[in-house]
């Protein structure tokens, strides 16, 4: 399953493959190459969102590539504006018309929006879609510890993932703690922090060391920590180098040099409590 990559299995029983492309700020005219591509080298998980505008660049990319339907994990995430337990099944059908698909893998709540307080009725809705047949596995998306004890304990239900900013800089050791008690699977947006990471000496001196560039080693590390990371690149040569991660490992000195970088001040993304959008 997957081409023999390493996958995690997620605390409903999915499995899911330990690194995925991600398709954030790609044009939906762009995505079939960009994504074909990225299954031509061989990753088997597309991350995608509503809010990106590209599902259906997507959905053509995985049927151009003469994959199977058990071969790709396909995630996609709720549109901010579309929270609410009726909303929320009424955009899951637009997506699924958009992707062309009769099952997604891995749905996903994109933000809490905690002033808008629709976020437990929507994972009610979530709850239901996985009922039905129609999701194999829910999650959530940037997600603190007080928003997931609330959907849990009014639900019952705990997500299976959520995917949280997390890099080098910004690597949110106490909310993994949290995770890690209730079997959450955390799924690293930005892994490479934006690129701002890549220059950093000790992240230098770690690739020279093993022959490999920065955002390999990198990579590297979300896995080696039970992590799920979904770089992004439009560019071949990086989607390519980006999925040789396989073939070695960080040791022990390596991954304590790394973990040194966490900086309390390297947050890149908005905070959780107090993001809004705009309809």
């Amino acid at each position: 399953m997957f081409g023999g990559q390493p996958v995690l299995t997620l605390n409903d029983g999915i499995m899911i493959p330990q690194l995925g492309f991600g398709v954030w700020q790609v044009e939906d005219k762009t995505a079939p190459a960009a994504v074909g591509e990225a299954l031509k080298v061989g990753y088997r998980l597309i991350d995608t969102a509503q809010g990106y505008d590209n599902e259906q660049g997507v959905g053509e990319a995985f049927r151009a590539s003469g994959l199977g339907r058990d071969d790709v994990f396909i995630t996609t995430k709720l549109r901010n504006r579309e929270q609410g337990y009726d909303a929320t099944l009424r955009a899951f059908d637009q997506s699924m018309q958009k992707l062309g698909l009769d099952v997604l893998d891995l749905f996903l709540i994109h933000w809490p929006l905690p002033d808008l307080n629709t976020y437990v009725e929507t994972w009610k809705a979530f709850v239901k879609l996985k009922a039905d047949g129609r999701i194999r596995s829910i999650g959530v998306s940037n997600f603190n510890p007080s928003h997931l004890e609330r959907i849990i304990g009014e639900t019952g239900v705990t997500p299976s993932v959520n995917q949280i900013e997390l890099h080098p800089r910004f690597q949110q050791r106490a909310v993994r703690d949290f995770h890690a008690e209730h079997g959450i699977t955390i799924e690293s947006w930005s892994p490479l922090g934006q690129g701002k990471v890549l220059s950093d000496p000790v992240i230098q001196a770690i690739a020279e060391k093993y022959g490999r560039s920065a955002a390999q080693v990198i990579l590297r590390w979300h896995l080696e920590q039970g992590l799920i990371a979904i770089p992004k690149s439009v560019t071949p040569s990086r989607i390519a180098e980006n999925f040789e991660i396989f073939d070695f490992s960080l040791d022990a000195e390596d991954m304590a040099q790394i973990d040194a970088l966490d900086d309390p001040n390297g947050k890149i993304g908005p905070d959780p409590e107090t993001f809004h959008f705009k309809f």
